[in-house]
């Protein structure tokens, strides 16, 4: 009677096992995906709040090359006197303090995207430092001639970075 009794008590006790192991399996899958779920979610939410940032951050910088462009800032910045050396200077300082205005943006748009906006601000300075060298540049209006003509000759460093911009924004559509 013991023996029969101990397969009485197994064959109770196997459904009793199998139920346990579905139950133990069906509510950890179902507790993954609650947690695959709140973490879509999370993730989606934060792209929705960071979606506009990340556009703000891309038209802070469309105007920062707008402003750096030689052609606009030859225009807003005038000399103060004909020194091309101080003009140079006033120039440069007013690329860098626009530059340091927009810093934080970098955090918003991609590594490639700032790479290229801080080489078209290099390249702007080169190209006035550049100009500011020639021989021909000896006062402040000649060093604005000799950067505007060489503009008309070819496209600014900031039409190409904002060109990528705009290739960019368009793919975050």
């Amino acid at each position: 009677m013991d023996t029969s009794r101990i397969i009485d008590l197994f064959l109770f006790a196997i459904p009793t096992l199998i139920t346990g192991i579905i139950a133990f399996y069906f509510f950890r899958e179902h507790t993954k995906n609650e947690d695959g779920r709140r973490r879509f979610l999370l993730k989606k939410d934060m792209q929705v709040n960071a979606m506009p940032l990340r556009l703000q951050a891309y038209e802070r910088m469309a105007l920062f090359l707008e402003r750096i462009s030689p052609s606009k800032i030859l225009v807003r910045i005038t000399p103060k006197s004909s020194n091309k050396e101080d003009y140079e200077s006033l120039i440069i300082q007013s690329i860098e303090q626009e530059f340091e205005h927009n810093l934080s943006q970098q955090i918003y748009i991609s590594d490639k995207c700032w790479s290229i906006v801080t080489t078209a601000k290099n390249a702007t300075i080169q190209l006035i430092r550049k100009a500011g060298m020639n021989e021909k540049t000896d006062t402040a209006d000649k060093l604005r001639e000799v950067v505007l003509t060489e503009m008309m000759e070819r496209r600014s460093p900031s039409d190409a970075a904002l060109s990528f911009i705009k290739d960019e924004v368009s793919e975050l559509w």
